[in-house]
């Protein structure tokens, strides 16, 4: 047997958070536990003066209780270590985490040699509840995930009518959420099946508003804990920690309670419509044997309630613990009566004999196909193909390997967890509304990176003295028409709605060259950051609607003075935005026609042909030789000849010396001739400005827009991440004359943000970064409903010009998860204590550290620590 794969989790590191999934795999033997370096290295070395204290993880709980519930102290110890005024040692934090990675049994003395803040952390951070809060949060969340799948197994197990779940909403903006959202997800696990829709049975319309509450319960358990686990223990000093606790479990247990009720029920009725009696014979004493019963639910419930009557916390999590564990069975057993059921609905029927299941062929009615919902086929299907034996070999073996893939302890529960969260995502595909295909929405953390993006880009036009320009979205037809070639044809046309034929621009680079003509302007340089839209098939990196980043000099300046500062600002741009390596293929124009010339194309081609040489980088030069042959009528040894010269490529100075040579038929070209001279130029200032490393000498390079008449380049990320082009730009001479009577050079280039945009969202995600979605610092807390405190308090904080946001709500918790979802760095908590003493609580969430601020000292204050902590 293969050895079983172990994780690694890492406790106290910066901004780390400990989480409920850990705990458990930690407690269940499923993941190692490392403390981080940086954690490790506050901790203290001194050894002061030392007390007694308790060890606060009770010899009453089973090991996984307890490896959680050292989980859970090991973190507290870690975040009370990052508070300046505590003083942990490395002893206890090392020993705990040396405890949990052993494979002995963990064994610690009743009482502790401790010093006093290591008292205080293992007197009041109450583990053992939070560890095993840890663990039913991580277990409640994946039966969530489960129980409406074998929900729609037993509906079409039973054949139930299922047109309730499609009258839950009364349209009275008054809807139960979340048993709206059982109902569509089931909706979406039975569409197709014709298993459902036969018998009226009562109950099953019950089931969105049975599992609606759990989810409800689930999602308050998952809040709550999440707070705990890594909360500072300074936060609970004094407080009614786990009555609060109490509160959230209590609710858990009650509605596990009626789930387990509920799916009892079915499972019952699932064997009832087993037709087979030897079947459902022998399945009934396997399920009376192994299936906990209602009078088990409800005195695990019975025992929840005793335990937090008498205040006895760890008992009364230990009890939801129990009560979970029996509901889970209840549930499993549910999956294996509806799955036995429904095989029996199959083309043969299911016959007993003994222990072993066999099919009977012998039938002569034709039996209607079967057709399962799209989520429960799949679900089926799923769990045919992980089981290792099969409802026709044993019965009994088959339930043992059922139950096993439905425990949520075997690695292989993750696989089914995996194929629940894709039916049910698709569903929500499939009832939100969408966006057109090559568009996209972009959310805050993603708005984060983009505007900083943004920010560097204006950062480096207006370093070149470039100023900001806008233009309209649309442009009139005829402005576009003509000046894109072969892409013309992926103009957006509008419909006309006034006597005029409009069109959505394709770039930036026309509509600045029609304001350029249209106002008189002979001397220009400029940058604009706008949309642009193509009718394109859209593929990664390539899109319908993008931003553009064009930055372009018009008027008569130095001999590639222009062509070399736009270069430059292109290899700035690449290197400031940090995506890493690139090329910079360039070419010229004028050399593609003298090139052209000589290998014998006709001038009325020229055009045609470089938009087929500019497919080199998608295609390979075969296929391009067939498009030019056969589309583009172009002899084969001419074509043949132009395969020579794109193959061309390299450092820049080098290639261009070469093709200077004696002999060289470009020398003999004027065109080439002239270009060659320019490029010379370019060369020589690209190189003592030192980025010439970064550009290709590449003659394949063509670029497709008719307007181009010299110098061009295309920028090529060489990442991992394919892309394509990043950015692109040319020198085009006569494209300004085309819209009036004085002919203005220009060159420019433009940046698609959007494929630097895709290599930024990549290699933040292997990186495993983190963007923080919001700039506020301050959280004006109100403890309390009184909103004109609020108003008072947030309002001077704007007014000193701060980023501030405000909550008014009776639980103070509530603020604090908000700033840590958030990642808001101040708290200001006003609560009646703050208000009789007329001063404010201001809490740093990273330290968990709190002081109180006088009311009128407290802008001075905010202001000062985020100056210092530089926020």
């Amino acid at each position: 047997m293969a050895e079983r794969k172990v994780k690694t989790i890492t406790i106290g590191g910066k901004g780390s958070s400990l989480s409920s999934s850990s705990v458990f795999a930690i407690s269940t033997g499923n993941a190692r536990v490392r403390i981080d370096s940086s954690a490790l290295d506050k901790l203290s070395d001194q050894c002061p003066a030392l007390v007694k204290s308790r060890f606060p993880v009770p010899k009453t709980l089973n090991l996984e209780e307890t490896r959680a519930s050292l989980t859970v102290l090991l973190n507290k110890l870690l975040v009370a270590s990052s508070a300046s005024s505590n003083k942990i040692r490395t002893d206890l934090p090392v020993l705990i985490s040396k405890a949990l990675n052993s494979q002995n049994a963990l064994d610690f003395p009743e009482t502790l040699d401790v010093t006093e803040e290591e008292r205080f952390v293992l007197e009041e951070s109450s583990p053992a509840v939070h560890g095993i809060c840890a663990i039913l949060d991580h277990l409640s969340t994946a039966l969530m995930a489960v129980v409406d799948v074998f929900a729609a197994l037993s509906c079409e197990a039973l054949g139930a009518h299922v047109r309730a779940f499609s009258s839950l909403d009364s349209g009275d903006g008054f809807a139960d959420k979340e048993a709206n959202g059982v109902a569509s997800d089931l909706k979406v696990l039975l569409t197709g099946s014709n298993l459902v829709g036969k018998v009226d049975i009562k109950g099953i319309s019950k089931i969105p508003e049975t599992n609606g509450r759990l989810r409800e319960a689930v999602k308050l358990m998952h809040s709550t804990t999440r707070v705990k686990l890594n909360s500072s223990v300074m936060l609970e000093e004094g407080s009614s920690d786990d009555e609060s606790v109490g509160t959230t479990v209590i609710s858990l247990a009650v509605a596990l309670r009626n789930l387990g009720k509920s799916s009892l029920c079915r499972g019952k009725m699932n064997l009832e419509s087993i037709d087979v009696e030897n079947l459902s014979n022998s399945l009934m004493g396997l399920f009376e044997k192994g299936c906990p019963n209602e009078e088990m639910v409800e005195k695990g419930l019975k025992f929840v309630t005793e335990a937090v009557l008498k205040n006895d916390y760890v008992k009364f999590v230990q009890e939801v613990n129990v009560l979970l564990g029996i509901v889970w069975k209840i549930v499993a057993w549910e999956a294996v009566t509806a799955f036995v059921a429904l095989d029996g609905k199959g083309e043969e029927a299911v016959v007993v004999d003994g222990g072993d299941v066999k099919v009977d062929k012998k039938t002569d009615k034709k039996k209607k196909k079967v057709s399962r919902g799209k989520g429960t086929g799949v679900i089926v299907q799923l769990t045919k193909d992980t089981l290792q034996s099969k409802v026709g070999d044993n019965l009994e073996k088959w339930i043992e390997d059922l139950l096993l893939f439905l425990d949520p302890k075997d690695p292989e529960f993750d696989t089914l967890l995996k194929k629940v969260k894709e039916i049910v995502e698709s569903n929500e595909r499939r009832r939100l509304p969408k966006v057109p295909k090559g568009t996209r929405d972009f959310a805050k953390e993603q708005m984060v990176i983009r505007e900083r993006a943004f920010s560097i880009i204006k950062n480096v036009f207006k370093r070149h003295g470039a100023t900001a320009l806008d233009t309209p979205t649309f442009e009139l037809r005829e402005t576009l028409m003509g000046k894109y070639g072969e892409d013309s044809k992926l103009i957006y046309d509008l419909a006309d709605q006034g006597g005029e034929l409009c069109s959505l621009r394709y770039d930036l680079t026309v509509p600045f060259a029609r304001y350029v003509a249209m106002n008189g302007i002979t001397s220009f340089k400029r940058y604009q950051i706008a949309s642009v839209f193509r009718r394109d098939n859209p593929s990664k990196g390539r899109y319908r609607e993008f931003f553009q980043c064009d930055f372009d000099i018009a008027g008569t300046y130095e001999k590639m003075g222009p062509d070399f500062e736009v270069v430059y600002v292109l290899t700035e741009l690449l290197d400031e935005l940090n995506i890493g390596d690139y090329e910079i293929k360039l070419n010229h124009r004028m050399l593609l026609d003298g090139m052209l010339e000589i290998c014998g194309v006709p001038p009325e081609k020229f055009r045609t042909i470089c938009s087929s040489i500019d497919k080199l980088d998608k295609q390979t030069f075969e296929q391009v030789k067939k498009e030019m042959v056969e589309e583009k009528g172009l002899p084969v040894e001419t074509a043949d000849r132009i395969g020579t010269f794109v193959k061309e490529k390299g450092s820049p100075l080098k290639l261009l010396s070469r093709l200077k040579q004696d002999g060289s038929e470009f020398m003999e070209n004027d065109a080439s001739n002239q270009a060659l001279g320019e490029l010379e130029i370019l060369f020589q200032a690209l190189e003592k400005s030192k980025c010439i490393n970064k550009v290709v000498f590449d003659l394949s390079l063509a670029r497709g827009l008719d307007y181009y008449t010299g110098v061009i380049f295309e920028a090529v990320f060489k990442g991992a991440t394919q892309v394509g082009s990043i950015a692109a730009g040319g020198r085009y001479d006569n494209l300004i004359g085309m819209f009036g009577t004085k002919q203005v050079p220009a060159v420019g280039v433009s940046l698609g943000i959007e494929r630097v945009f895709a290599i930024m969202e990549q290699l933040q995600k292997e990186r495993n970064q983190t963007t923080r979605a919001t700039e506020t610092q301050v959280l004006v807390a109100i403890i309390g409903d009184n909103l004109s405190q609020a108003a008072e308090l947030v309002s001077e904080l704007w007014n000193a010009k701060l980023k501030a946001e405000f909550g008014v709500n009776k639980k103070v918790m509530k603020h604090i998860s908000r700033a840590v979802d958030s990642r808001i760095p101040f708290v200001v908590i006003v609560g009646e204590h703050e208000l009789n003493e007329g001063n404010v609580t201001l809490k740093y969430i990273e330290t968990q550290v709190e002081e109180k601020v006088h009311r009128n000292e407290i802008i001075d204050k905010l202001l000062k620590e985020i100056e210092f902590r530089n926020f």
